[in-house]
């Protein structure tokens, strides 16, 4: 095996994207990492902090250093010193603060998963385009360094032809049947939360699959509670994914070509390392390490200033994490999403004495502004 691994696409800043002014829509734990991230790590600006409630907003703005607060949606994608806005809310509201944004002439950065659904994800990226504003899913493991250098691998047939890939995201997540992880009118459920990122890997691999076979559990209050999902892709290569809100998996992602099988250390969607083994026996193996040394959500950093930078070169979409795939991985999670539903097994009841924070989630969220 002779493979040279090529140097990883850094989204640094003051690299000449320009200095945008930032509004945060949904002032909750993950909003909070970005914000922390965007004032650390990027020449970008926190201008203003929007929710329904004017005291969440406040507090947050005045914890996370937000330059003003406001008391909705409205008065802070209409803000005239907003350039673009990250849509933090839970799942159900990102279509409808989206296409709020964009009436506005507002670049849109849309926390994952863009939409619940593929008709909607449609219809904020055909509104961007007629805008001529950006908008892109905050998909921020395909600006980690890792993946650039996976992407070249693959492209450049260093794995020879791919015929498989695997990657799955679990988390024991207990919560009360009101929360959002938990709510179907608020897109709950472990597809659209987690195996978002599993989905994402495929697709960026084999692209859009050509048939999808889906089994899982269902809870109580009629989300998908774990889901096996087997996808065909053009050539006859398949993909497996599996997500859960029961238990905890390894959180790795593989890659099998004809030529080398590459492995993605868990957690694959946080900056982390690989390695490529030859594909005969007692082939040598090779270790990529991240060399930034940024780990966790300290790498959110990267989304903001890619976004900034595609903004600086005229783009409407990014081109690692294009509208059309974007799209692609919520059809596959939606017909995934159907057909475990449809086959309705009964997830086993929850101890909610054991209830612990999912990785990054604060114990009191409540599901109203993720």
């Amino acid at each position: 095996m002779s493979i040279a691994l090529p140097d990883p696409t850094l989204y640094l800043p003051r690299s000449g994207e320009p200095s945008l002014r930032w509004g945060i829509v949904g002032p909750g734990w993950i909003a909070g990492e970005f914000a922390t991230s965007l004032r650390a790590r990027t020449a970008q600006r926190l201008v203003a902090v929007g929710s329904r409630s004017f005291d969440n907003a406040r507090a947050f703005a005045a914890r996370f250093g937000a330059e003003q607060a406001v008391g909705s949606v409205e008065a802070l994608v209409t803000h005239p010193e907003v350039d673009v806005v990250y849509v933090a809310t839970p799942h159900s509201g990102h279509a409808e603060v989206a296409l709020a944004a964009i009436a506005a002439g507002k670049h849109v950065l849309i926390e994952k998963p863009i939409t619940v659904t593929a008709a909607e994800a449609r219809e904020v990226f055909a509104a961007a385009r007629a805008a001529g504003v950006l908008v892109m899913e905050a998909m921020w493991s395909r600006y980690l360094p890792q993946i650039s250098v996976i992407r070249a691998l693959v492209d450049g047939g260093d794995l020879g032809d791919v015929r498989a890939v695997a990657a799955d995201h679990s988390q024991q997540i207990i919560r009360p049947a009101d929360h959002r992880m938990y709510a179907p009118e608020l897109g709950g459920g472990a597809l659209l939360d987690l195996g978002v990122y599993p989905a994402q890997f495929i697709t960026m691999v084999l692209g859009a699959p050509t048939a999808i076979e889906a089994r899982g559990t269902v809870t109580a209050t009629g989300v998908d509670a774990s889901a096996a999902v087997v996808s065909t892709h053009a050539g006859g290569a398949v993909s497996t994914l599996y997500t859960s809100l029961l238990e905890r998996t390894p959180t790795t992602a593989t890659i099998s070509g004809t030529s080398a099988f590459l492995q993605v250390e868990g957690s694959f969607y946080n900056p982390t390392s690989f390695t490529v083994t030859g594909a005969a026996h007692g082939s040598p193996t090779l270790r990529w390490t991240d060399p930034t040394m940024l780990r966790g959500f300290a790498a959110l950093s990267y989304e903001a200033t890619a976004l900034a930078r595609f903004v600086g070169e005229g783009r409407t979409e990014s081109p690692v994490h294009t509208h059309d795939e974007t799209v692609a991985v919520m059809e596959l999670l939606e017909t995934a999403r159907a057909q475990v539903l449809a086959a309705g097994v009964p997830a086993p009841p929850q101890d909610l004495s054991a209830a612990t924070p999912a990785h990054g989630e604060a114990p009191a969220s409540s599901g109203t502004d993720r």
